[in-house]
């Protein structure tokens, strides 16, 4: 099979997860834009291994990743690479939104539980608990960072109606994929975020 018969759809403000083989090209599209997708992935052989921001930020020297970088793990093995990329500007610095940012960052008295809690709930059936969940790959997310202050600022993603980002799979792997529910991450409106997977 060269491809999925029908696109994934996330609708706005929840997650999936599922198998993507080694080999494989998941590629994640927005289809509406201005729209973040928080990207997971976990060695299928072994749920310890996951992605990890700080190893991959580390060796790539800089904050924003792009076609042709790796997504490094915890053990420093790639798991997945960039292989095309049509906005160029992610983020793998902050955290998936959760009830707890919600309530301390927006005050909500009764708050959604975010990207967190959704790949918390897709993942479960995987073996894979909360507090196993990194810092996500947050696909299309537009975080601005001062060079001399260290101040960071969401600003609405740049990805329009369309874009996307493929990623190859270098291991076998379980992914984890919102279509975020934070508002000012996605310009102050929810979407849906479409995927499929290519062999």
């Amino acid at each position: 099979m060269s491809a999925q018969e029908t696109p994934g759809i996330i609708p706005p403000r929840s997650g999936v997860a599922f198998p993507l083989r080694r080999g494989q090209r998941l590629t994640v599209v927005d289809p509406q834009g201005e729209q973040v997708a928080d990207l997971l992935a976990f060695c299928s052989a072994d749920t310890a291994e996951v992605i990890s921001s700080g190893r991959t930020l580390d060796y790539a020297s800089r904050l924003f990743l792009s076609t042709g970088d790796a997504i490094y793990s915890n053990r420093s093995r790639i798991l997945l690479r960039i292989v095309e990329d049509t906005v160029g500007r992610h983020d793998f610095l902050l955290t998936p939104c959760s009830a707890d940012t919600f309530r301390i960052i927006y005050g909500d008295e009764h708050p959604h539980r975010g990207c967190f809690g959704n790949l918390a709930a897709a993942l479960e059936p995987y073996g894979i608990g909360p507090d196993q969940i990194p810092v996500a790959f947050n696909v299309f997310m537009n975080v601005r960072v001062d060079g001399e202050t260290g101040t960071l600022t969401v600003a609405p993603p740049l990805s329009r109606a369309g874009d996307h980002a493929t990623f190859l799979a270098e291991d076998d792997l379980i992914i984890g994929l919102t279509a975020c529910s934070a508002l000012q991450s996605n310009n102050y409106a929810f979407k849906p975020i479409h995927y499929r997977i290519d062999d």
